[in-house]
């Protein structure tokens, strides 16, 4: 399957917002709720116009993942990054229906291989949870480094996890 990805812009609103829909159950087993206002389409297309915003000032990078028919089947996000030394941290999501299928680790790849010719990022940082392995596949297998487990828990969805760190370096 062929994997594109394209920076996110006002006009995903309504695929973006059937994409997170579909998703949310799914996505709650790994990261915390985004809470009932997120699923109402207004609520959700003004955040969308404030990550727009965010992405024009520089300040993160948000891309979509789709498939070779261009259904969104993923969301890639740079985030929080720092002018000063060159740093900023990915986060990511791949739909159930493509999840295991290798998806996450290709769309990573296009978004690093992005990053690298624009010369303007140089280390990425990462996290995921301790019994994540997916994702710390998905990390590793895009030259990710493990950098620590943090020793205290967290509390993710009602269940004490541990978060995994990794970084990647240009």
């Amino acid at each position: 399957m062929e994997v594109r990805i394209h920076r996110l812009q006002e006009s995903d609103a309504e695929s973006l917002f059937h994409f997170e829909v579909a998703n949310r159950s799914f996505f709650n087993k790994m990261v915390p709720d985004r809470g009932e206002d997120y699923y109402k389409f207004e609520t959700f297309n003004d955040k969308l116009v404030q990550l727009i915003t965010e992405q024009s000032l520089g300040l993160s990078t948000f891309y979509l993942v789709r498939d070779e028919n261009g259904t969104i089947i993923g969301r890639i996000n740079l985030v929080d990054f720092n002018h000063s030394n060159q740093s900023v941290e990915l986060g990511y999501r791949i739909s159930e229906n493509q999840s295991g299928k290798g998806m996450a680790t290709l769309g990573v790849k296009r978004v690093l291989d992005e990053v690298y010719h624009q010369n303007k990022i140089k280390h990425i940082s990462a996290r995921t949870t301790k019994d994540n392995l997916a994702s710390q596949k998905v990390l590793e297998n895009n030259g990710f480094t493990y950098i620590s487990t943090d020793p205290d828990e967290v509390l993710l969805n009602g269940v004490k996890v541990n978060l995994i760190h990794y970084r990647w370096s240009k």
